[in-house]
């Protein structure tokens, strides 16, 4: 009695019409509402605005001709179409023009979320309406002539804010797809320009980027890679002769795969370990200079190998391997992404690894002198249920230090996380979750890859992650989606050095149109560092205030992207100062550079004044030194110092005695001195030997 008593006060608020047969005696609707369909047994259309494969063998027409310019839904996904009886699988396709020339506006087949018997084929499309056309809707039912209900709604028009960017999807027909893996842009022959790289068992394919924004491809044959890259990679100079290596990630273990001295050969290496592997970075762990290999183990602790710079590598695996770091021991792994990043500000990197189906994400802190701690708990970062196959890092709201977003693979929804540090104590700060109100909290897409770049050069890191759309930073820690339907996430460089990032995904180029935002990117080459500056910490000035960029080896989950450092900066016509904070604690400082350009920058050329404070809280005395460096101010807990000539190479290690160390030995010329504390900072000065 009630279902009927609810029909029939139904039908006293809708329309209930009989539509006619075709297009040109469709039934004229011209208000919203609900409208009642007889059986379906008109002539289909022709043409097909969804599912053009599954042609129709009937279809009912209505003309619906608004009189104000609205949003409008039009939805078979009401209650009355889920009453316990109907099998319904509806469709429908909306059109303007002429009956004997229809246009497409949109379709839906199965896109409604009322579920009938296990499954729900219902449909809704929202589009924009002008007052005054003629709008025709066809219906259809896939199952059975079947009649059903359907709903109008008019909104208000929702005029969606200006697109930051567009992307041009360009293909590349140098790129060969046919078994290779196309994951990692990275400049290849040291010109400071994104190639592409794609690789086999037995090729390495560079499409090298020319000054005109063209590429000229060149196959490089290998000896076989007993590992492929099918689930990550990773480029940098391992072997530290000036050409980027790569690292190839598999379900079974990793290839090395080494550059000769002028980049024109690569020699294959697998350590032969079994490792389930999932992210791959290279990265300097213990802080020598040269570039170290990690992997996510997905069902053991993670492992790593060190560099011992001279080519070779040595195996470990946190918690089992003596001597290990603590850089994530879970027996039962779930280690799925790595992001090497200095939350901190101490000037060391620490680690952070996205967990799926199990144990929380870990967060590592680099104390130094070997030690990593995790402090997942004290940052608050450990929540659970998580589902997560990577994440990103960056700095979103400008304030100086790294931001998490925990990306979503599943159906647990991402987490956005404030970071809240305070260095004026010794405090651990825990991370703050400001997941609801982000825009991150009502985006139901899921993905592997989470990416942080500013793609529109505002001045703010946006992330690109699932559902074929970026999440553009509004500046105040939240975001809004624009969509890119063709647009699939890749990796990410500048393929026409014009300052704004684009995508590689396969063979297709995504082109980004830029805005009139301004820009800078910087190159760095390293010295006492390692080569490519991995681990450096890159902070610009200006107008807009201040922004940083971590240089990283591996982001995201799958794809290798670019290791320049990127900025935009909106509408400022200039920068203050760019300082690059090495990983061997040297501090180069560039005034005023100029903008709409890419800088290269060599470890130490403009090195930061020893009287500058931001230089540290102590002094080095007498300078030239003759025989012994005196040191003075806030230096109780400093122990040991390295010295370092010019060209990087280390000379000696000191341990600190009363707070002295000897120079005696050393032949005349200037140095670098890097002293460590007992939390594993770092404090850089220069000094002459006479």
């Amino acid at each position: 009695m009630k279902k009927i008593t609810l029909l029939i006060a139904l039908l006293f608020l809708t329309q209930f019409i009989k539509a006619q047969d075709n297009c040109a005696t469709a039934v004229p609707l011209t208000t919203a509402g609900i409208t009642v369909v007889g059986p379906i047994t008109g002539t289909p259309p022709t043409s097909f605005c969804s599912d053009a494969n599954d042609p129709a063998d009937h279809a009912e027409w209505y003309a619906y001709t608004p009189t104000q310019d609205y949003t409008v839904t039009v939805t078979s996904d009401i209650a009355i179409n889920n009453n316990g009886t109907n099998n319904d699988d509806t469709r429908v396709q909306v059109y303007t023009g002429t009956c004997a020339a229809l246009n497409c506006v949109t379709g839906d087949d199965d896109s409604g979320v009322l579920v009938h018997n296990g499954h729900s084929y219902l449909s809704i499309v929202t589009f924009n309406v002008t007052a005054g056309t003629t709008y025709y809707i066809a219906w259809d039912n896939n199952w059975n002539s079947n009649g059903f209900s359907f709903q109008i709604i008019e909104n208000a028009v929702v005029i969606p804010p200006p697109t930051p960017v567009t992307f041009t999807g360009v293909t590349l027909a140098s790129i060969a797809t046919a078994g290779y893996y196309n994951k990692c842009v990275v400049d290849m022959n040291n010109d400071f320009l994104d190639d592409l790289v794609g690789v086999n068992a037995t090729n390495i394919k560079i499409n090298y980027q020319n000054a005109d924004g063209t590429f000229t491809p060149n196959t490089i044959t290998t000896t076989s890679a007993d590992r492929l890259p099918d689930w990550s990679m990773a480029a940098g100079d391992y072997n530290k002769d000036g050409f980027n290596d790569l690292l190839y990630g598999s379900g079974n273990g990793l290839t090395l795969m080494k550059s000769n001295s002028t980049g024109t050969a690569y020699t294959e290496d697998t350590p032969g370990q079994y490792i389930f592997c999932q992210r791959t970075n290279f990265v300097d762990i213990n802080n020598d200079g040269n570039l170290d290999v990690f992997s996510c183990h997905d069902v053991n602790p993670n492992v790593y190998y060190i560099n011992n710079g001279a080519g070779g590598f040595t195996y470990y695996q946190s918690g089992v391997t003596p001597g290990a770091y603590s850089l994530g021991v879970t027996p039962g792994g779930g280690n799925y992404a790595s992001l090497w990043t200095d939350y901190d500000n101490d000037g060391d990197v620490d680690m952070f690894i996205s967990k799926c189906s199990g144990p929380p994400c870990e967060l590592h802190r680099n104390d130094g002198n070997g030690v990593f701690t995790d402090v997942s708990a004290l940052a608050a970062i450990n929540v659970q249920p998580v589902q997560s196959w990577s994440s990103a890092i960056a700095d979103f709201d400008n304030d100086g230090d790294m931001d998490i977003l925990i990306g979503s693979n599943g159906a647990t929804g991402h987490m956005f996380f404030m970071n809240k540090l305070d260095n004026t104590n010794n405090t651990e700060e825990a991370f703050v979750n400001i997941t609801a109100g982000s825009g991150w909290d009502t985006d139901n897409s899921t993905n592997r890859d989470y990416i942080a770049y500013d793609f529109d050069n505002d001045g703010f890191v946006d992330v690109m992650g699932g559902g074929n759309k970026i999440m553009f930073n509004n500046g105040d820690m939240t975001f809004s989606p624009v969509n890119y339907p063709s647009v699939n996430l890749g990796s990410v460089g500048d393929f026409n050095h014009d300052g704004f990032l684009d995508i590689q995904n396969g063979n297709k180029l995504q082109m980004n149109s830029g805005n009139t935002n301004n820009w800078i990117t910087v190159n760095l080459h390293g010295v006492t560092s390692n080569s490519n500056g991995i681990g450096a910490r890159l902070e610009i000035y200006g107008s807009f205030g201040a922004q940083i960029r971590d240089i990283r080896s591996g982001e995201g989950f799958e794809f290798m992207s670019s290791l320049s450092g990127h900025f935009g900066i909106g509408q400022a016509t200039s920068i203050s100062k760019l300082v690059i904070k090495w990983p061997s604690g040297l501090t180069d400082v560039i005034m005023n550079p100029a903008i709409n350009q890419a800088i290269s920058v060599t470890e130490n050329s403009s090195p930061l004044a020893v009287n500058n404070p931001e230089a540290g809280d102590f002094v080095v005395y007498p300078n030239p030194v003759k025989d012994v460096i005196n040191l003075s101010g806030n230096v109780a807990n400093i122990k040991t110092a390295q010295i370092f000539d010019l060209s990087g190479k280390l000379i000696l290690t000191k341990e600190i005695n009363n707070q002295t160390v000897s120079a005696q030995g050393l032949p005349t010329g200037t140095y670098i001195l890097i002293l460590k504390d007992n939390n594993g900072r770092k404090h850089t000065q220069k000094f002459l030997k006479s």
